[in-house]
């Protein structure tokens, strides 16, 4: 078996940027330790996601850049476990700050930075800057290489962000969470892996975070196999809520099988027809005011 092992980070964060280094970086030493190849966040990470029930301009002002120190902090720690990591943050960006994850390989090497396209604009997070697309990076790891994509919380809820990846060769989607993780974000995740034939990773914070309850998951995407007369559940990690390392083996073998064999992903879908898919109108019951193009 060419097994990936996923870490996710299923931690609560701390109350400064300085400490949610020093737990993140504890937190990916132990993962390495567990045999970790790929180590996950959860949601907005450098700040643990606090920015609700305060003042827009100052969690806006815990924005950091790209290039900050926090990040080097990562991207070098990679480096010296050989283990790749994906850190998220609220970024510094333009006018507004990004919900940003940045992927460091195991030589240290940033492969990705994807920034949050569905923000939540019903609440907080309309004054967030929304990212502009999805990419899919080739990574680097210590099974070999494996092309990863990355969604982060609410852009679970819309099949064109999983669906994009895939298209683009995704084998694996990261998605960083802040939200209950209740059956049907739990159900979305399942159809975004079974309807693309892709593993789709998420790391949320515990329940001792409010509004988070854990249930982090990997789902392998392989509904079936030959030796069995029925479908499968493609979960193949579900955390439950408390605090911890969760870390789930993807069969990269199996699933790369399964995509050259099964019906689902690209095989036989019909693009042509699916022109209203690319229509901008929004028409009645879904007119929302708060809606940013």
């Amino acid at each position: 078996m060419n097994l990936l092992k996923i870490a996710l980070l299923q931690i609560a964060p701390c109350k400064t940027l300085q400490e949610n280094l020093e737990k993140g970086l504890e937190s990916c030493v132990k993962a390495q330790e567990k045999g970790a190849d790929i180590v996950l966040f959860p949601e907005m990470w450098s700040n643990g996601y606090n920015i609700y029930n305060r003042p827009v301009s100052e969690w806006k002002a815990e924005a950091i850049s790209a290039d900050d120190d926090f990040i080097h902090a990562f991207g070098n720690l990679a480096k010296r476990l050989r283990m790749a990591i994906g850190i998220t943050l609220l970024e510094k960006y333009e006018e507004a700050p990004r919900n940003s994850l940045i992927l460091f390989d195991r030589f240290g090497e940033q492969k990705l930075i994807y920034a949050k396209v569905h923000t939540c604009d019903f609440d907080v997070e309309r004054n967030l800057t929304p990212g502009e697309g999805f990419d899919v990076a080739t990574l680097s790891t210590a099974v070999g290489e494996v092309k990863v994509g990355a969604m982060i919380c609410y852009d679970r809820e819309f099949p064109e962000s999983a669906r994009i990846l895939m298209l683009k060769g995704a084998e694996l989607i990261l998605v960083p969470n802040a939200c209950p993780m209740e059956i049907n974000r739990l159900s979305q995740l399942r159809a975004r892996a079974f309807e693309n034939m892709t593993a789709i990773a998420t790391c949320n914070y515990p329940e001792a975070v409010p509004d988070c309850n854990g249930g982090s998951s990997v789902f392998d995407g392989v509904a079936y196999l030959p030796e069995l007369d029925h479908s499968r559940d493609t979960c193949i990690l579900q955390a439950d809520g408390k605090e911890g390392i969760y870390i789930a083996g993807l069969d990269l073998d199996q699933l790369r099988n399964y995509r050259q064999k099964e019906v689902h992903g690209n095989c036989y879908r019909h693009p042509k027809k699916y022109g209203i898919l690319t229509e901008s109108q929004i028409n009645y019951p879904f007119i929302r005011d708060s809606y940013r193009a």
